[in-house]
């Protein structure tokens, strides 16, 4: 009998695991599955333009109006043009994070649960990469609690007693209105979670055309509602002397914090590059440019409101466009009901590409035999449903706190990463050992973990952690508040200080005395233990055949590359 029910849970065992190379030992099984796998040249089909697009796309949506605008409300606030500079100082630096991680995907062709490995270990890397998968869960669940109020908004536009649906919710920041439409939009976004991400690249494509069209139609809107563009640019900001000079780190850092997921995870879109170049000046460009112009849009839309209504700017735009719906005529309402839609279709083509294609990729690095990335953005959509998001949006101040939280935790992992690749490794690695479970390879260090980068990890958050305590509303003495408004850059410094000293002192192995990328296009990304006696790689402009080999006598695991 027990054989019998052993042979079942085998059997619906085997049917629920994913398809995998054949040849992987168990250990490997939990190391790779199709999605991890570095990306054949086959796939490898995103250009600089593709990139362009991407970013394009992402850049319209509502969370980055929110950010911009939420910086000139409350006691506090700056102006109008305070505001841009801030936006254009910290996607500028996001930019340059975001291209120093890409280049790791678009060289080696690997996501960021396998980047992980190098620097925290081949079991070590889980942590990170559960970290992360939990942060873009809670992002989703924030994208898609917005993109309810779009549908709200929708719903109101065509059938103006949805507004006073009867209440029955529990919670003081929602109500039985607002939840119904955020589980409306939840429901809608499952679909597209099904379809592999190149398949549904349409989306994207539509999104990059529809999106920003609506919101320059809403400025325009905002502007002729407030009498032109003069009363609104005259407004001058709240903040004076040292409460500006912080109000504006604030605000650059926000605009970073905004970019802390996509920053550590940037690998799992360049990946799919044709070659290394191709996915760093589109990004480098088009993210600040991209999104200086939506926070630009959304700052003005957002100072319009003080015009028009008085009183404190409205950072939501949403909130605006409701205020657009009292007393509408029937072309007014249409509009709405076309500018909350793009907004929804914003939200939605966020949330997948952003939000569940992330959290997805990470689940196939936390249990690679069942959860592929179709499988993890389920999940993630689940978790995003049942974390309670309107908690983080009832004000201003809750969604900065949560962004600057948020940014504690990646800027370390960030730092480790880039300090590993750029600085200790000079860029060399060694890509089957990256899912090997054997002692003996050099991503193995002890027990699969890399206690080094982990120090870094704990130092990077330690420096950061007293601030947060006060963030959150606890007294703390003002220099931690102060180095708080820096967490990101603090997190991130501290962390790759601490691990660059640390393999200083304490040497890891397969590293390069010279800048040595090796892995431009790996032409065999077999990773099973039989085909590990070498790999192709293709150079550009020759086609150069290397053979892997660890050297042994060293005694400290140094690699090198045979040339045939």
């Amino acid at each position: 009998m027990n054989k019998l029910k052993e042979s079942k849970a085998r059997y619906y065992a085997d049917k629920l695991a994913v398809t995998s190379e054949p040849g992987l030992t168990n250990a490997q099984l939990m190391l790779t599955n199709h999605d991890l796998k570095p990306v054949e040249p086959e796939r490898r089909q995103w250009g600089p333009w593709n990139f362009v697009g991407f970013w394009i796309a992402d850049s319209f949506n509502i969370n980055t109006w929110m950010i911009s605008s939420s910086m000139i409300s409350g006691d506090n606030g700056i102006s109008w043009w305070q505001s841009w500079l801030c936006v254009w100082i910290g996607y500028t630096i996001a930019a340059c994070f975001i291209c120093m991680t890409g280049r790791i995907g678009a060289t080696y062709h690997i996501s960021f649960p396998v980047v992980c490995r190098a620097s925290f270990g081949i079991w070590g890397s889980l942590w990170p990469v559960f970290n992360r998968a939990a942060m873009a869960c809670i992002w989703y669940g924030v994208q898609s609690w917005i993109g309810g109020e779009c549908v709200t908004l929708m719903l109101r536009s065509i059938w103006s007693k949805y507004q006073d649906l009867p209440n029955s919710f529990p919670s003081q920041s929602a109500n039985t209105r607002d939840y119904v439409s955020f589980f409306l939009f939840w429901v809608c976004s499952l679909p597209a979670i099904w379809f592999p991400v190149h398949k549904i690249r349409h989306l994207f494509t539509v999104k990059a055309y529809f999106v920003p069209a609506a919101g320059v139609t809403f400025f325009i809107w905002a502007i002729l509602r407030a009498h032109g563009i003069g009363p609104i640019v005259h407004q001058g900001g709240k903040a004076h002397g040292s409460a500006l000079g912080w109000a504006m780190v604030k605000g650059i850092m926000s605009s970073i914090a905004n970019f802390a997921t996509l920053i550590v995870n940037d690998p799992d879109f360049a990946r799919f590059a044709r070659k290394p170049k191709d996915a760093f000046w589109s990004q480098f460009f088009t993210i600040p440019l991209g999104f200086a112009v939506t926070s630009f849009i959304g700052i003005i839309v957002s100072s319009s409101s003080a015009v028009i209504y008085g009183g404190t700017p409205v950072w939501n735009p949403l909130d605006l466009l409701g205020r657009f719906l009292d007393g509408a005529n029937s072309g007014e309402r249409f509009g709405v009901f076309i500018i909350s839609s793009a907004f929804a279709l914003a939200q939605l083509g966020t949330n997948i590409a952003a939000n569940s294609v992330s959290a997805g990729t990470d689940m196939t690095a936390l249990l690679p035999r069942y959860l592929n990335i179709r499988r993890g953005g389920y999940i993630c959509a689940i978790v995003g449903l049942v974390m309670c998001p309107w908690n983080l949006l009832s004000t201003s101040n809750n969604f900065t706190t949560y962004l600057s939280a948020y940014s504690v935790f990646l800027s370390s992992i960030a730092g480790v990463m880039i300090c590993d690749y750029y600085i200790v490794r000079k860029g060399y690695f060694q890509i089957r050992d990256l899912y090997s479970a054997r002692q003996g390879s050099p991503y193995f260090y002890t027990f699969g973990f890399n206690w080094r980068g982990y120090t870094a990890y704990i130092c990077g958050i330690l420096i950061n952690i007293v601030g947060f305590v006060g963030a959150i509303g606890k007294k703390v003495p003002a220099g931690a508040t102060y180095l708080y408004n820096l967490n990101f850059f603090c997190g991130f410094i501290i962390a790759s200080g601490v691990y660059y000293l640390l393999c200083r002192f304490f040497p890891i192995p397969a590293t390069s005395d010279r800048w040595m990328e090796v892995g431009e296009e790996i032409r065999n990304p077999s990773v099973a233990y039989g085909a590990e006696d070498e790999i192709d790689v293709v150079s550009e402009g020759s086609r150069d055949k290397y053979d892997m080999k660890k050297d042994e006598e060293a005694g400290v695991g140094q690699s090198y590359l045979k040339t045939f």
